[in-house]
């Protein structure tokens, strides 16, 4: 039975060639994932150590350079890094040495004034020189390191990057003033962050600490260890000196280096896990395939099992051989998907890196894990769908099997199917609907639970949805294409479970595809009508790394030629009626003028007596209305009222609750500022961007943006997810057409004797290509639209969980893009009947006719 099995392999060779080829691409996806993963996580922790290399221990000032509040001044400790301390440090018996260093936000600008880089990745720091005058840690490549405030010192990736040379005039910022210096140096570094694509800009330490911190303090102490001294010893000798303070924190080089070793591994195993989330997409829509492909073989090769079983082959030896071809096609389509996962994983690497040179690279890492799991997984998958068809095999009696054709289903098993899919999709409905209409994150569960089930129902329901809803485009068919047509819908719904299992693999990547996009055009469409219903200000000026601003900066801009109403819109988080709560400031005076609120009670105007606004979701759960007082617990532990002025309409530019500015300052002397809001006296002009622009001193940092600039970022970040997203998706649809292929190409060859009579009776070979292509694209068309209504209504179901952190999200449908995912289904099942449609009108006719 072997043999038999392994013959029946090399005889039907082509027939399951789109079977392997999607196990192959599925396991591809995966060993791909596994192997980009395991390298690009590898080269990070090797980058990452080296940033450690010359740290024995490191003792961080963990209040240094954060937003300063009355309450954190309070929580200070008498113990501050300084000079003080370096020397203390340095003097300790195991320690060789000792470094002051100051770290923080900072941008330089190319010779355009444009940001180079993400502002994440953008990063100031003091130049340390020893008494040779060179910093070990940043040597230089060309000229020398910054000695006074009018000079700095760039990476060398950066000044390459923005062609500055030695001598140049660099414009550098933060969230703050703009220095414009000289660049007295170019240094080699081998710190994560420039290795990971940021900039890094040196100072001199006084400079350093005036622009990123404050005079004479640094944000960490890095001691190097005398030979023979350990780091933990080291340690120990630190803490005895500086004793356990709250904001100051001491660790081993080691045990930091283990940190951040974790933070690559806990980042690289959730990008691994997203991808293999995908990569299990695409093996669960191979699953269609395989199971249809075995399922087709069983029923053409119905007279030759009967046979084996007339011979004395038992039920068992019948399903151990169809088995048996699964696992050979298993097994040599995942050592092919292998191969082709470790070329993906380089290609995926080197792709990295051509997006930016500055990240990490590193040899392939091909892990003994990875090869198992391929392996294992591509044979188990192959097998476990083959499992059905090798049972019903096994249960065809000799005697009824010597009959051709494929054995109908009984009515039994087709009511027990329906009955069961019905049951299913029903229940996960009503999941989904009952946790949609939680409105917030209790509903999740509910729908997730839901979604599920009702996906598993709707495909168990397809065969009896496929005659239905393909009956409903048959006249249409008949009267555009004539013959062809009807035959097409004929041949479409002859067989529904074959129809039902080929269009399950399309509906399930169109299902992921419309719910994704409906998800999308919701966010985008709420956070546009928010930008544009409640932003009555021209401008919005704020830091690009999203830090909170300098102070001076909303000075400046009110200053600014055209401005007739600027606020800064700050933000503080206090305690009302015991619950913390973020606090939107604005000023009194231009708050018309910059916001607009839909006010469901009281006044806005309330804002400029000092009295508190909260939106009505608040309001419920504070139990508050217009009049009523709120007790507020104040960050200097001071305990206070106040009163109600209004309740506004949920939703826009301000949050939970607004308080006036000048009310805020009272017990919040530094809140953090967002952004500043402007009102111009032209309304939105190039001038006026301009004038805002050179009153923060062109500081490449902190942008100015217009109201469709707004919209615009938020946009690109959906655009972005979704482009993702698709191309993620991609795998799974190109499984998807291989499987409309391998559907048409087994039907063609088991209906080569119909074929042959109705080019006997006159159909010529136009006609057949026209009646196979056509019943490709029904099939096609039909799985999607099955998607996109089962999408779309998932989404609407997930943005019902969504409301509450998205106060006025509304679904929205973008039929534009569902009718292009359905008409781009019909191409797809037009381009996949190519080859089963040629090689259909080009069978002989005579030959055909007398096929068994």
């Amino acid at each position: 039975m072997y043999r038999t099995a392994l013959r029946n392999v090399l005889a039907h060779k082509g027939r399951l060639l789109m079977t392997a080829l999607a196990v192959m691409l599925g396991t591809a996806f995966v060993a791909g994932t596994m192997v980009f993963s395991d390298t690009f996580g590898k080269a990070m922790r090797d980058s990452n150590s080296k940033g450690y290399s010359d740290v024995s221990v490191q003792i961080v000032d963990n209040a240094a350079g954060a937003t300063a509040t009355a309450r954190d001044k309070s929580e200070k400790s008498a113990v501050t890094l300084t000079d003080a301390t370096v020397q203390q440090l340095a003097a300790l018996p195991g320690a060789a040495g000792a470094r002051g260093v100051v770290s923080g936000f900072t941008g330089v600008a190319d010779k355009s004034g444009t940001l180079i880089g993400q502002a994440w990745g953008a990063k100031g720091a003091n130049f340390a020189p020893g008494p040779d005058g060179k910093d070990a840690r940043y040597p230089m490549a060309e000229g020398q390191g910054p000695k006074t405030a009018k000079e700095i010192a760039l990476d060398k990736k950066t000044a390459d990057k923005a062609g500055y040379k030695v001598g140049d005039t660099v414009r550098v910022g933060s969230n703050g003033p703009v220095v414009e210096a000289k660049l007295t140096g170019v240094f080699t570094t081998d710190d994560p962050v420039v290795n990971s694509g940021g900039t890094l800009t040196l100072f001199d330490r006084a400079t350093a600490q005036q622009l990123l911190l404050e005079p004479g303090r640094y944000s960490s102490i890095v001691l190097a260890a005398k030979p023979g001294t350990s780091e933990n010893a080291l340690l120990t000798e630190v803490n005895q000196k500086l004793r356990p303070q709250q904001q100051i924190e001491a660790r081993t080089g080691a045990d930091l280096k283990a940190e951040e070793d974790r933070m690559i591994t806990r980042s690289s195993d959730g990008m691994r896990t997203m991808l293999l989330a995908f990569a299990a997409i695409s093996l669960f829509v191979g699953i269609f395939i395989i199971a249809n492909t075995f399922t087709m073989l069983v029923a053409q090769r119905t007279k030759e099992l009967a046979l084996l079983r007339a011979v004395g082959a038992s039920r068992r030896q019948v399903t151990r051989s169809v088995l048996v071809e699964a696992l050979a096609i298993g097994a040599v389509s995942a050592v092919a998907g292998l191969i082709a996962g470790i070329g993906i994983g380089a290609g995926l690497q080197s792709l990295v890196t051509s997006l930016d040179d500055g990240m990490p690279t590193g040899p392939l890492v091909i892990k003994p894990l990875t090869v198992a799991v391929t392996l294992v997984v591509g044979v188990l998958v192959t097998v476990l769908s083959a499992l059905l068809p090798a049972l019903r095999a096994s249960r065809i009696a000799p005697v009824a099997a010597m009959s051709s054709g494929d054995q109908p289903a009984t009515q039994k098993s087709l009511v027990v199917r329906n009955s069961i899919g019905s049951v299913m999709a029903a229940a996960g409905i009503a999941l989904v609907a009952f946790g949609a209409s939680k409105g917030d994150a209790s509903g999740r569960l509910p729908v997730g639970a839901g979604a599920l089930l009702a996906i598993l129902g709707v495909f168990i329901l397809l065969p009896l949805l496929s005659r239905p809803v393909i009956a409903l485009v048959g006249p249409v068919l008949g009267r555009l294409f004539g013959m062809p047509g009807k035959l097409a819908r004929q041949n479409a719904v002859r067989n529904p479970r074959r129809t039902a299992a080929t269009a399950a693999a399309l509906t399930i990547g169109l299902t992921l595809v419309s719910g994704l996009t409906v998800i999308g055009a919701s966010v985008a469409d709420t956070i546009d009508r928010a930008v544009t219903s409640s932003m009555k200000a021209d401008y919005l000026v704020s830091a690009a790394n999203g830090m909170s601003l300098s102070e001076k900066v909303p000075a400046e801009i009110a200053k600014a030629s055209g401005v007739t109403a600027s606020s800064p819109l700050t933000g503080v988080y206090w305690d009302l009626n015991g619950t913390k709560k973020e606090i939107t400031g604005l000023n009194a005076d231009s708050l018309d003028k910059l916001v607009s609120m839909k006010m469901k009670s009281g006044s806005a105007a309330a804002v400029g007596q000092g009295q508190l606004l909260i939106d009505e979701e608040l309001a419920k759960k504070l139990g508050a209305t217009t009049g009523s007082t709120v007790n507020v617990t104040f960050p200097d532990d001071t305990k206070g009222t106040l009163t109600v002025g209004g309740v506004y309409e949920q939703g826009g530019m301000v949050r939970a609750a607004l308080l006036a500015n000048s009310e805020i300052l009272k017990h919040d002397p530094e809140p953090y500022l967002h952004n500043v809001l402007v009102k111009g006296a032209n309304g939105e002009t190039d001038a006026l961007k301009k004038a805002l622009k050179d009153a923060t001193g062109a500081n490449p940092v902190i942008e100015v943006k217009s109201k469709q600039d707004v919209r615009n970022d938020f946009s690109q970040i959906i655009t972005f997810a979704l482009n993702m997203m698709y191309g993620l998706l991609a795998m799974s649809v190109v499984v998807a057409i291989l499987g409309v292929i391998n559907t048409l190409a087994m039907s063609v060859f088991e209906r080569k004797r119909e074929i042959g009579m109705l080019r006997a009776i006159g159909l010529d070979r136009s006609g057949i290509k026209r009646m196979v292509r056509l019943e490709s694209v029904v099939i096609s068309v039909f799985g999607a639209g099955i998607g996109i209504l089962l999408g779309s209504f998932m989404a609407w179901a997930i943005n019902g969980t969504l409301k509450a952190g998205l106060p006025g999200l509304a679904t929205v449908f973008p039929y534009g893009q569902l009718l292009l995912f359905l008409t781009l289904a019909g191409l797809v099942g037009l381009v996949a009947a190519f080859w089963p449609a040629r090689r259909a009108s080009k069978l002989d006719i005579l030959e055909s006719i007398k096929t068994d």
